[in-house]
């Protein structure tokens, strides 16, 4: 459900109303109950909360997840709805890994709520490595025309660079690759981004692409990869965009969210790579001057959850 004082409700049960019964049955909410009810009266939608089997059309499953101090005023940044927002995620992980849900589709979190509470973590995607026990893993934020893998997200620009060496970044191809196969691209085009002005001109600017960037194409290159790179990133986004490449490998967090946001914003999803489950987002944050108004977009949600359907239908695939 995300952050109590957050949007999270109100887009949650928008979003359920709006799809299909048969759809809204195979979902289950992990939340708080009296939050969800006050995210129902705010946005006007016609659902019932339930807790056992689904009995009628506008029956929403609720797993609840009480804790200490909520509800929280809507729109109110508390270290409780970090907590909150740590406890949810925790439950689903559990229902994942035990194979009771196919996935995970997350509503925001404030990152700040969630290390005031005790939670030390970038957002939902260390999180999720954390709870999951994994290495690392990658932010994908996927629309219909483009998408972008991230080689480094939550980390300060001059750390961004640093992280970035060939085997990160041969990793990132790799795994955005196997992403793109599992989801019906039988050789998906591949192009990462230079991190320098114009890749460096050669090290004029800079011999990171040169140093970083290029071997770990090359390498990816030998393992059969269709992959190109390192390319200017002021100009291979509006390439993508206009199908010369189905994924871009972007080297830091701007550099793959802006464009995203710039011409998919209501509807991109943020899927979370190289986990054991799997897990999509939406990809805005918790808009706490909306919360509690019933007027925050449901759209993300809608698309966010269609994306975890696709991910459940070919979940062999993944194997």
């Amino acid at each position: 459900m995300g952050d109590p004082a957050g949007v999270g409700a109100e887009v949650i049960v928008k979003a359920a109303a709006e799809l299909p019964a048969a759809e809204r049955a195979g979902l289950l909410v992990v939340g708080s109950a009296e939050t969800l009810e006050r995210a129902i009266a705010a946005t006007g939608v016609d659902l019932r909360l339930v807790t056992g089997v689904v009995e009628d059309d506008r029956a929403l499953r609720l797993d609840a997840v009480e804790v200490p101090g909520t509800p929280l005023p809507f729109g109110k940044l508390d270290p409780v709805g970090g907590e909150a927002s740590y406890r949810f995620i925790a439950r689903a992980v559990e229902l994942a890994q035990s194979g009771r849900a196919a996935g995970i589709v997350t509503a925001p979190i404030n990152k700040e709520a969630l290390n005031l509470a005790g939670h030390h973590f970038d957002g939902h995607t260390g999180m999720l490595a954390h709870l999951t026990g994994s290495r690392s893993s990658f932010m994908l934020l996927a629309s219909e025309r483009l998408k972008v893998i991230h080689v480094s997200t939550h980390v300060s620009l001059r750390d961004a660079i640093g992280r970035a060496t060939p085997e990160r970044i041969l990793e990132t191809i790799r795994t955005g690759h196997a992403h793109l196969v599992r989801t019906g691209y039988s050789k998906p085009r591949i192009a990462v981004a230079g991190i320098n002005p114009h890749c460096g001109e050669n090290g004029l600017f800079g011999r990171e692409d040169d140093l970083q960037v290029a071997p770990a194409v090359e390498m990816a290159r030998q393992e059969g990869i269709d992959v190109v790179g390192p390319i200017s990133a002021d100009t291979l986004y509006y390439r993508a965009y206009s199908g010369a490449f189905d994924l871009v490998v972007a080297q830091y967090h701007d550099q793959g969210h802006i464009p995203i946001k710039l011409v998919a914003f209501d509807t991109a999803v943020n899927v979370s790579l190289g986990l054991p489950i799997d897990r999509t987002s939406v990809d805005h944050g918790t808009a706490f001057d909306l919360a509690g108004t019933g007027k925050a977009k449901h759209v993300n949600m809608l698309a966010a959850i269609a994306y975890a359907r696709k991910l459940a239908d070919n979940k062999d695939q993944a194997k």
